[in-house]
Formats: C-alpha cells, structure tokens, sequence
C-alpha cells in the first residue's frame, strides 16, 4: 500500500479530495473511490484530478463519490482554481473539463469567481430521452406529479422545481427517483428553489451521483438560468445554500458566472 499527497477543501461545505497528477500519475479504481468517499472514511463529494498544462489551460477529470466520472463540478472547480493560483502565485486561470473551458479568477481572499460558459436549453443538449418542452416538465414520483419542472444542462443536466417552501419536499426519499427517472439518459441533478424576491433564491439540492449536498454550484447556476429565463430574477442573483450564498450573473451573451467562497488548503495523505 502506497501513501499519496492530497488536498481537501470545501465550498460551503460541498466537499472535495483534489489530487495533483501534473507531475505523477496517479489512478485510483472506482472501488477506492467509493471507500475514500464514504462518510466513514475521509469522505467527499467529489474527488478531482487536476492534469498536466494543455494549450494554456489545466484539465480536470471529476468524479463523484459513488465512483462515477462527471462533466462538471462549480464548486470543485473553483477550489482547484484556488489552489492552483496560489500554487503558480497567479490570480487567473483556465480549467478545461471534458466539455468546456472554464475562466477562473481570485476577486478576494478565498473567493474566486468561474465563467461557467452558456446554459443549453435543448432536449439533444440536456439530454432528455424525449423530445419534450425541457421548461415544462411533469414526473410522476411515488403516484405523486411533480409539475413545471424545468431542465437545462450547464455543463451536467439538472431540472428545477420552482416551489413555495424547497424544504417541505423530502429529497433523500424522491431526489434519487427523478435522478433515475427515464426521461434523463445520463441522469439528472436534481433542485427544488423557492424565489425570495428578484435577487434571492433559497435552494435544497439532490446532487446526481452525490445525494444531499450542503452546496452545489451548478445547481446554483442552473437555478439561476432557469428562473432568468422565466423572467423570476434579476440577471443577478444569490443562492442560498444552508451555509451561505453563492453569486450568479447571467451576462448579455448568456455566460454564466458563479462566484463565492472557498475555504483553506489542507494538506492529507492517502492510502492507496
């Protein structure tokens, strides 16, 4: 058994193992990292790779606590943006997933902000098995119809349910239901938003693959793609997490831009 350098971080307490393979390669089986996930063991909600320098950016490959590779992490990435700055003592800087280029910056001590890219609004883009209105969308759960759902992809799928009272529904009970639901080859993140006002967004996420998370920062610009785009929000607005706010601002051309805090760098080591 070898043991490996690591980082740990979180962003409002969504929580990450960050591994350095710039100079080393290091894999790790699905296996491991279920076990290196478990909340009895170091746990984490996902653990990201951060890869050699490509065309002036720094690929990262992401997966999920149950072992299984995603797309995109808001959160995450904007920790490895953070610990990469300050490794290379620069304030910008590119990450690269397997499906878009992210702009990272340092605003402040530890907070960064992430250009997110475009949302996609499209059943091909989400994607839905069904060539259905990806804004109107009713699942029947547990005999139960959840209406008006609303999907879109930034980045990963997700589907919103704007509601009175997002905490009124119990997510560890029908979250992995519409995760699962057939409607969404690739699975689905799933939220429930209640509008505060046009600046203010309360949120209770199921994140696919991850289960309840204390944050989750594509779902924080999902949200706010979806309640702009209904006219709900300003083009500026902050989701509330259970344990602080993330910042979103939809620009003219429809980027998205996420910023909020990150917490220390702490070193660990793992067993392997």
């Amino acid at each position: 058994m070898a043991t490996i350098n690591a980082f740990k971080m979180d962003g409002l307490g969504n929580d990450f193992i960050i591994i350095d393979r710039r100079e080393n390669f290091i894999n790790l089986t699905k296996e491991k990292i279920i076990a290196l996930g478990s909340r009895t063991n170091i746990g984490f909600d996902q653990i990201i790779f951060i890869e050699k320098e490509k065309e002036n950016s720094y690929p990262i490959t992401i997966f999920n606590s149950d072992g299984g590779e995603i797309s995109a992490c808001g959160n995450g990435s904007r920790c490895v943006a953070y610990l990469l700055c300050k490794n290379l003592k620069i304030e910008e800087i590119k990450l690269k997933t397997n499906n878009r280029i992210l702009n990272a910056k340092i605003i402040k001590d530890f907070h960064v902000e992430l250009e997110m890219g475009k949302p996609l609004f499209s059943p091909k883009d989400i994607p839905l098995s069904k060539v259905i209105d990806p804004g109107n969308i009713s699942l029947n759960i547990n005999n139960k119809i959840f209406s008006n759902g609303f999907s879109l992809n930034v980045g990963n799928p997700h589907i919103i349910f704007f509601v009175k009272d997002c905490f009124e529904y119990d997510l560890k009970e029908i979250g992995p239901k519409i995760e699962n639901h057939s409607f969404f080859p690739e699975k689905t993140n799933v939220t429930f938003a209640q509008i505060v006002d046009k600046k203010n967004i309360i949120v209770n996420v199921w994140e696919r693959g991850a289960g309840l998370t204390k944050a989750c920062g594509t779902a924080a610009c999902a949200t706010a793609a979806a309640a702009f785009k209904n006219k709900l929000v300003d083009d500026k607005v902050n989701i509330k997490f259970k344990e602080g706010f993330l910042n979103i601002k939809i620009d003219k051309s429809n980027n998205i831009f996420m910023s909020g805090p990150v917490s220390n760098i702490k070193n660990i080591k793992i067993d392997i």
